[in-house]
């Protein structure tokens, strides 16, 4: 929609209206409004995962492994392995995640990686939800997204996103588009932006490393992992405001504040008409624009299955090897006295383990909320938020990052997630003891 021209409201079909309404509280409901069934109270989407994973346990484990062999296979019938040598390894990595699913499938293969902490723990407990979350989770999202609640709710940030992040207006639709779909939704928008000549550099790095996080859908894998599905709608907007209020501390700071912030075609933001008024009227426009539900579904669930096909293999890899690692050397061990400092001055309990939790995440976002899956409450709300806001490991978010024109280093990456761990956990430990006290009364 061209902003110089005044929108009147009235020129739209009640349709649109009822596209915009019915649809987007569809999307809300099974995302955000706690239900209780058989006694266990959480959202409609956890309820038929679980029980499609309660009813149908060996055709979900069955489903599972063979989205990890189509996810393994993909980028060599594509031919992608060979883009560039990130693409390469992460290719090989996928089949080797092929190799540890078939291992646990069949329940061959050495015994230590059958302890129950290893493959059975990644396999069940983690990989079949996943692989059922995600393409589920996608049909839900073409309520959400697709009607026009992104639209109007980047209208409505419009105001703060420039003053707090330092990026236009039309980036909180990538900031919501991430947290509601997926990080590689994210990213592929603000590729496609940043390639137009729309965002600078830097307002496309800051978006990729600040914005670009797991989605809604993952995020109830990394609560019920940890146990916090009874707080979820506490972990979940937490989440998202700690995400955003460290996204706007990193802007400020080395290295986001050093890139070029010169766009070739910036963003004028200037509304001709009441901010609630363009809201509305860009929410009904792509309401009224949009194909229709069936259309949206099938996309959806289609865009579900390769997101699930391309990180099911990658958790199965690097989540085993950060596994390994974790329980057999001490790297971790080491890298967790980096944010020790950070986990005594929040005064979380079990600081050691909390710090040596989140620097795993480094490798997959999952390995924190696995880790300190039997932890006290608070240092498990702590540990799951690091796990998501940290945005950046080496089994999916970077190797997407790597493949964009943005020009990001591993070395900048690496700072980045430094800062945004640190920064996490301090911002965190308050709402994770008020998380405490709401259960413990």
């Amino acid at each position: 929609m061209n902003r110089d021209e005044t929108v009147d409201l009235i020129g739209f079909k009640p349709l649109a209206l009822a596209k915009l309404t019915l649809f987007s509280l569809v999307g809300i409901f099974f995302f955000f409004v706690p239900v209780e069934l058989a006694g266990k109270a959480t959202i409609p989407l956890d309820h038929l995962v679980s029980w499609l994973r309660g009813n149908q346990a060996q055709g979900a484990a069955l489903y599972a492994l063979l989205v990890i062999i189509a996810g393994g296979l993909y980028p060599f019938v594509r031919g992608t392995w060979r883009d560039n040598t990130a693409h390469t390894v992460f290719s090989l990595l996928k089949l080797l995640g092929v190799v540890a699913s078939l291992m646990a499938f069949f329940e061959l293969g050495p015994a230590l990686l059958f302890e129950k902490d290893m493959l059975p723990f990644l396999f069940s407990k983690l990989v079949i939800p996943v692989g059922l979350i995600v393409p589920i989770g996608a049909i839900f999202l073409a309520f959400l997204i697709s009607y026009g609640l992104l639209e109007l709710i980047g209208v409505l940030f419009q105001p703060i996103m420039r003053p707090l992040f330092k990026t236009p207006g039309k980036s909180a639709i990538d900031a919501v588009a991430s947290f509601v779909g997926s990080y590689s939704i994210g990213l592929l928008i603000t590729n496609r932006v940043y390639k137009s000549g729309q965002y600078s550099a830097k307002e496309a790095a800051i978006i990729a490393t600040g914005f670009s996080t797991v989605s809604a859908t993952f995020m109830i894998i990394v609560a019920k992992t940890l146990g916090v599905m009874e707080i979820w709608n506490l972990f979940f907007w937490s989440t998202l405001l700690i995400t955003f209020a460290v996204t706007a501390i990193t802007v400020r700071i080395y290295p986001l504040n050093r890139m070029d912030d010169q766009a070739a075609n910036p963003e004028s933001e200037q509304l001709s008409q009441p901010r609630i008024k363009q809201a509305l009227a860009e929410g009904l426009a792509a309401a009224e624009q949009a194909a229709p539900l069936w259309l949206n579904i099938r996309r959806n669930l289609q865009e579900g299955l390769l997101m699930a096909m391309s990180i099911l293999p990658s958790i199965m890899s690097v989540g085993l090897i950060g596994l390994l690692v974790a329980k057999y050397t001490p790297l971790f061990d080491w890298l967790g006295y980096l944010f020790y400092q950070f986990t005594l001055l929040a005064q979380l309990p079990e600081p050691l383990e909390v710090a040596k939790a989140s620097a795993t995440g480094l490798a997959e976002m999952f390995l924190p909320a696995l880790l300190m899956a039997k932890g006290a409450l608070a240092a498990k709300f702590v540990t799951g938020v690091v796990a998501i806001s940290s945005i950046l490991f080496f089994s999916a978010s970077i190797p997407c990052i790597l493949s964009t024109d943005i020009p990001l280093t591993i070395r900048q990456m690496l700072i980045i997630w430094y800062q945004r761990v640190a920064l996490t956990i301090l911002l965190a430990a308050p709402v994770a003891f008020y998380a405490e006290g709401l259960v413990a009364g």
